[in-house]
């Protein structure tokens, strides 16, 4: 069975595809919030790269045709400093829906916004849950790694940071960090030896996050040929 993903009633998250069952939770989602008609079809996926479709069939999902798998898609990885508030939900989401494959939290010198050990769980939970419904909605079969926060030093000699002045990115990204509102600190700029620009304005981090990862995936999909 050969669908566009885009076109199912509902893609929905199945740990076990060869059994193909579905959550009550899904189930309620499916049949109550959908309103599901007999015979539309549904997408179901492991989240890492595996799916296959499903129909409605009374009022059950029942999985039809074998399990298919997606070729993993270029790395596109977000290392961002924690800003405030709910942003970082926002940001989840967002390079989520982008296609970004994996967002790290960093806590950097002059980051505000810093994660102590009881409130990291809580986050990651939170924001997990962000990751798994942005996922489902944009259609997405191999989800993304969210995990963090680390020490912006651990991370940055080998990732190229995000500072004004820097080269444009290139096809042959796949690793950016984005600093916090106060900046990169000379220690943390001295352990890159690679600078990147996107563009000539100063951003607040969620929207250079997402400026940073809408460039990267258009420029691998270019250099892919799927324009």
């Amino acid at each position: 069975m050969n669908v566009d993903l885009r076109s199912t009633l509902a893609h929905l998250y199945v740990p076990d595809l060869a059994s193909g069952v579905v959550s009550e939770q899904d189930h309620h989602h499916v049949f109550t919030v959908l309103r599901a008609r007999d015979s539309e079809l549904v997408s179901l996926t492991d989240g890492r790269g595996s799916y296959r479709m499903a129909k409605v069939r009374g009022r059950k999902v029942v999985a039809e045709g074998e399990v298919m798998v997606a070729a993993p898609p270029r790395n596109c990885e977000i290392f961002v400093a924690i800003p405030k508030a709910d942003r970082p939900e926002w940001i989840v989401q967002k390079l989520t829906e982008i296609g970004a494959t994996r967002i790290c939290w960093l806590h950097a010198e002059r980051s505000v916004v810093h994660w102590n050990a009881d409130r990291v769980a809580r986050q990651m939970e939170r924001l997990n849950k962000v990751a798994l419904a942005a996922s489902l909605q944009s259609r997405r079969v191999w989800f993304p790694v969210v995990e963090g926060p680390v020490t912006a030093a651990s991370v940055l000699p080998g990732i190229a940071i995000c500072e004004p002045g820097g080269r444009s990115l290139n096809p042959d990204d796949e690793r950016i960090a984005i600093g916090p509102e106060g900046g990169w600190a000379p220690r943390e700029l001295a352990l890159s030896d690679d600078v990147v620009s996107l563009g000539p304005s100063i951003m607040r981090v969620e929207t250079a996050a997402v400026v940073a990862a809408a460039l990267m995936t258009d420029l691998h999909r270019r250099d892919q040929g799927d324009q």
